[in-house]
């Protein structure tokens, strides 16, 4: 396999061509070829690699991939941005995402975007069921979600979980994204995401307990006070923080009011989209493979007082967030 390899040094970025061949049960990489200190070097230098022409065709997805998220690095880097307190180290990176968002993916036609939100809400979908116990694999839900080819051995409850989720996010994107995040937007997202799965709509009243938690759920008789001081501390913060920040620590702060009776996390992370999304981002995926550093990551934040954002206890939460959605586009929006 090949890939390319960037070697920073001080200021400058040295690329290289990489392989990496498995001899004797141990992987060995090695360089083959010097690329440039540049992204347009790069290409023009992988263009007359002759020798390397078929592994470098096989590795294509991943060259490209490399390719567009460095020189829009790259574009990043040259805006010389005062790093965001809270992003830190990250932000030129989420900045290259955004960039490539507006220059390249809202100028691709119509039909092609879909094409690209249909990828993304199959891989959203899977995702953020599976974290909840959902055992549709990716492939069934993409066979779901395209073909309508319903899985094998799978409850209604598994089935209704995708499906609600494609509609949801396909309705809240039909709309424009003008509405205001409002405890009616938040009660529709959550009831609509819960159809057929669970009639208990609204703000619960009852007292909950969640499992595998250090923290306690607000009481239910405090939850509308406590979802009061949670949008009032989202409109006082969504124009002092990067949006990105402001998505994830009110994704965390929703989860410590776990508002309803079930389905708190599936609209937790639906809503965490919206606030993207109606701020001009592309939405974001908290991934099942890293469910254990999300968990750990909120966990951590779980220290935090609830309506304040302290740099310390939310800066492993925002590390993770960021290297999510910087993984999400540069898989899904090429």
């Amino acid at each position: 396999m090949v890939y390319i390899y960037r070697k920073p040094i001080g200021d400058k970025n040295y690329y290289y061509l990489r392989i990496s061949e498995r001899k004797n049960k141990k992987v060995i990489s090695k360089d083959i070829a010097y690329l440039g200190s540049s992204i347009d070097e790069v290409r023009l230098n992988l263009d007359k690699l002759k020798k390397y022409k078929e592994q470098i065709r096989k590795s294509y997805k991943k060259i490209n991939s490399f390719l567009e998220s460095n020189h829009f690095l790259e574009k990043a880097q040259k805006l010389k941005l005062k790093k965001d307190k809270y992003l830190a180290d990250r932000t030129e990176e989420v900045e290259a995402c955004k960039i490539h968002y507006y220059e390249t993916f809202n100028k691709m036609d119509s039909l092609t975007r879909k094409e690209i939100f249909q990828n993304y809400i199959v891989e959203f979908a899977y995702n953020t069921a599976s974290i909840e116990g959902n055992t549709i694999n990716l492939d069934e839900a993409r066979n779901l979600l395209n073909e309508g080819i319903a899985p094998k051995g799978k409850t209604l409850r598994e089935i209704y979980d995708l499906q609600n989720t494609e509609r949801v996010f396909f309705e809240l994107i039909d709309k424009k994204l003008i509405e205001e995040l409002s405890h009616e937007l938040i009660i529709e997202i959550h009831d609509k995401l819960l159809e057929k799965i669970d009639e208990r709509r609204g703000y619960r009243a009852s007292d909950i307990r969640v499992i595998r938690s250090n923290f306690d759920a607000s009481p239910g008789k405090y939850v509308k006070t406590d979802m009061n001081l949670l949008l009032k501390w989202f409109n006082e913060n969504k124009d002092k923080l990067h949006p990105l920040v402001l998505a994830v620590v009110f994704h965390h702060k929703f989860e410590k009011v776990h508002p309803f009776m079930d389905g708190n996390g599936r609209t937790g992370r639906m809503v965490m989209n919206y606030i993207l999304m109606k701020n001009k981002m592309p939405p974001t995926i908290i991934h099942k493979k890293t469910r254990e550093e999300y968990l750990n990551a909120m966990r951590k934040a779980d220290e935090c007082d609830l309506w304040k954002i302290d740099e310390k206890g939310y800066s492993k939460l925002i590390e993770y967030g960021a290297s999510e959605f910087i993984a999400t586009y540069w898989n899904i929006f090429l």
